[in-house]
């Protein structure tokens, strides 16, 4: 059952007085300005299908959970993070990675909040099925490995289409390429870790780097709270619950609008499995359960209805910034004649594929956001396109193969591996050092 509004007020109200290091200078009672609920469509990100949002603004009751959550944190990791002042920052690192390798009852002198941050992740809803889980991690394992070195700076900077979402990144010094290829390679490292093998259980690597990210995220809203880098009547809080739907559940929502598309209101057993890795590991990142939908219709409505919550805006300073840094970040070892014709390739792609998937197809929407699309950049994004259709369609065809389906699987775990491996180590963390004072 999703949690009563009222009860999710006072659990917004109660950050405050529960996390008073974190939230202590906050007024939650003031209605943010990134918050739409008057029903502005016009005024929305979701501005470009009225028919849509007029409908979700009769459900009162889901805008009200949007409205709510725009302002929620995370529960557990925020209160451990809020311990940078009484432990040094490099302590908490590994106080927490210590409790992931070997549990909790580990890690001497394990402070309270740390022992409730693990506890909370281990603590599987009744819904989970890991066997589901590992069969939809083996079969995203075929687009992983194929699509996202190719795809990942084309989705990465769709995130930096809102300044109100995107200004955390820019507070953190993401404006530069260096950290711009770093967030990248650290966000494509968590997804490509989570669909390994055995990744997601108790003691696997993903369940580990879904807690290092939860931190993350944390310290970040721990430093731009208390440094005073933040305005919360503009902005509500740093990276809401609502803000990480859409890195977390864009698989889940181009499943499900397919499937409302083809006339479908159910999955099939293989979306039915994708499905449920992506809400376990959503689980793991600490998205309410409020969040993730069940059914293609409740997917896509709280996918869009975030979007109708969020009031548009893009800025050159803060958004234009991001998006230049993020296609200028060198992902590809250029020092080689071979690595110059990759990097072309992958920067090519990576626009086009940008602008199919959120810019409805549009040249001119994506040249809107600093991303100019070229006769060359089309030229090259089809080549590469063709190349990772015909793998799609060799591993697709291998995985309802019997015979080949395992050595298939053992192929692409090693292109995931492997891939994974060039992204270099991810650290998951912060420097609050390299902050920038919000505009």
């Amino acid at each position: 059952m999703p949690t009563p509004i009222a009860e999710l007020r006072q659990r917004i109200a109660a950050q405050r007085t529960d996390n008073p290091a974190m939230y202590g200078t906050i007024d939650f009672s003031v209605h943010a300005e990134r918050l739409l609920l008057d029903g502005d469509i016009a005024a929305s990100e979701l501005r470009s299908y009225p028919k849509v949002a007029a409908r979700l603004l009769e459900n009162r009751e889901l805008m009200d959970r949007m409205a709510a959550y725009t302002m929620m944190g995370d529960a557990v990791a925020d209160p451990y993070a809020a311990l940078m002042p009484k432990h040094c920052f490099k302590r908490l690192v590994d106080m927490l990675v210590e409790a992931c390798d070997k549990g909790v009852d580990s890690v001497e002198g394990a402070p309270a909040e740390l022992v409730r941050f693990i506890r909370s992740m281990e603590a599987a809803p009744a819904w989970v099925d890991m066997q589901l889980v590992e069969e939809g991690a083996r079969l995203q394992r075929v687009t992983f490995a194929n699509v996202a070195p190719w795809a990942i700076r084309g989705a990465f900077i769709a995130t930096f289409m809102n300044k109100y979402a995107a200004l955390p990144m820019a507070l953190t010094g993401t404006l530069s390429h260096k950290t711009a290829a770093r967030r990248i390679k650290e966000t494509a490292t968590f997804f490509g870790t989570s669909l390994l093998p055995g990744a997601l259980a108790r003691f696997g690597p993903g369940f580990k780097a879904a807690a290092m990210v939860r931190l993350m995220h944390s310290m970040v809203r721990f430093n731009v709270l208390s440094q005073g880098k933040w305005d919360p009547a503009v902005y509500g809080i740093p990276i809401p619950q609502v803000d990480q739907m859409p890195a977390g559940l864009i698989t889940d929502f181009l499943i499900s609008s397919r499937v409302l598309k083809e006339g479908r209101s159910e999955f099939t057993p293989e979306e039915r499995a994708q499905i449920e890795l992506s809400r376990y590991r959503c689980f793991l990142l600490g998205l309410p359960e409020d969040l993730l939908a069940e059914t293609p219709q409740g997917i896509v409505d709280a996918w869009n209805a975030r979007a109708l919550s969020l009031r548009a805006g893009f800025d050159e300073a803060t958004c234009g910034g991001l998006l230049r840094a993020t296609m200028d970040a060198d992902l590809v070892d250029a020092s080689t004649p071979q690595g110059q014709i990759r990097s072309r390739l992958e920067r090519s792609f990576a626009k086009v594929y940008f602008m199919q998937n959120f810019c409805d197809g549009s040249e001119r929407t994506a040249a809107r956001y600093s991303v100019k699309i070229r006769a060359i950049d089309r030229m090259r994004a089809a080549a590469v396109g063709l190349t990772l259709m015909g793998q799609m369609r060799f591993y697709g065809a291998a995985a309802k193969t019997p015979v080949v389906r395992h050595i298939a699987d053992q192929r692409l775990v090693g292109k995931v591996r492997g891939y994974l491996g060039s992204l270099g180590h991810a650290e998951f963390t912060t420097d609050a050092a390299k902050y920038k004072p919000a505009a």
